[in-house]
């Protein structure tokens, strides 16, 4: 067997690749380089020159080649490889008739736990939210308190609001209800650890992204500091960046993306790191069904998952051009035993599925004109 076909799709927020083999077998996969999809197809179609005649089975030779082949890393080199791997293990499991999570070494769990992303920019809206939530199932919810204009806010006023917010959460959601605050990099260190002092009372799951990731060690530091849980890891990459991360000290939680951090074959060392420090895995997605059922396989395959981000998302017709075998019940997604990733590509509607990719360009400044710390 090998491969013989390599498509490239900007699908939605998306890029999505489609490895397809002499034998007919197909995988696909994607990359959560949101920023940059044309970015990703261009590096994916160098890539394309070497993956053509290959043994689609080679998965860890390949992502050793494509991650090596050239002196450069970073989200968009990293991202390409993501959705390769993705790619291969979908056409890998197919190819056995077997879920990917049994390639990876079996199911550790039946069902996934899931976070919804919800929210509401008022103590009132956030309540709401929160009792819907509860209405469909979730046991946990992530929010993020820290509305427009943030940026211009004194430092009282900042956490005031915030402490509003995520008081309105908990009442709304009592004892049975996990609180995870996302702070999207906004804040400096040191307003950073007065918030998580602030909140101390509301016993929240964790606090996510702080601060900028700029650096592993003010990351780590921040960890230690902070008198919350902490969950770091989104914008990661590497095997070594989280090992350092975990090394000098924290944090509590790895947020690895499997569509951007070296994809299911790069995740799953990733998070044996962490459970070598005791560290557990809530793998990070908010972009599509395919995505969130590559997490899916990882999330089944390792012992130290709690639990999976979700949007409703998924959900919406929108995204129809995904046909995915996994289906919210509540607050879980059961484990699928649909062969592969579970989650195939309509090719009726790719035409018509618009391209509408959620690139940034509208950072947030400070009145004084000068830019605030961005998302």
């Amino acid at each position: 067997m090998k491969i013989d076909k390599l498509e490239s799709f900007l699908l939605l927020n998306s890029y999505v690749v489609r490895i397809t083999t002499d034998t007919g077998i197909s995988g696909i996969g994607a990359s959560s380089c949101w920023g940059y999809p044309e970015a990703i197809q261009a590096i994916v179609n160098v890539y394309k020159d070497y993956l053509i005649g290959q043994n689609p089975f080679r998965i860890e030779h390949h992502w050793q080649h494509l991650y090596r082949m050239n002196p450069f890393r970073g989200t968009a080199c990293s991202g390409a490889v993501s959705a390769v791997d993705i790619a291969l293990w979908d056409l890998k499991g197919k190819h056995f008739e077997v879920p990917v999570w049994e390639l990876l070494g079996g199911n550790c769990r039946d069902k996934i736990r899931l976070h919804i992303l919800s929210g509401g920019p008022t103590p009132e809206k956030m309540y709401d939210a929160t009792k819907q939530a509860i209405q469909d199932g979730f046991t946990a919810i992530k929010f993020d308190p820290f509305s427009g204009g943030f940026q211009n806010m004194a430092q009282d006023r900042l956490i005031k609001h915030a402490t509003e917010i995520v008081a309105s959460a908990r009442e709304a959601g009592g004892p049975d209800m996990d609180l995870i605050v996302e702070v999207h990099r906004k804040l400096t260190p040191m307003v950073a650890v007065a918030v998580g002092e602030a909140l101390i009372p509301f016993h929240l799951y964790f606090m996510e992204d702080p601060i900028q990731i700029d650096t592993i060690t003010t990351q780590s530091e921040i960890a230690r500091r902070i008198p919350v849980p902490l969950a770091n890891g989104e914008r990661n990459t590497t095997i070594w960046e989280f090992r350092e991360l975990l090394e000098h000290g924290g944090p509590q939680y790895l947020r690895p993306d499997v569509a951007l951090a070296g994809g299911l074959t790069h995740c799953k060392k990733i998070a044996a790191i962490a459970e070598a420090y005791h560290c557990a895995v809530v793998t990070h997605n908010f972009l599509n069904p395919l995505i969130t059922a590559a997490s899916l396989q990882l999330d089944t395959a390792i012992p130290n998952f709690i639990t999976q981000e979700y949007t409703k998302r998924d959900e919406d017709p929108t995204f129809a051009v995904f046909k995915s075998a996994h289906k919210r019940e509540g607050g879980y997604i059961p484990v699928s035993q649909a062969p592969g990733l579970g989650v195939e590509l309509d090719d009726t509607l790719i035409e018509e599925t618009p391209f509408a990719p959620l690139t940034k360009t509208d950072t947030p400044l400070r009145e004084d004109g000068s830019v605030a710390y961005s998302v």
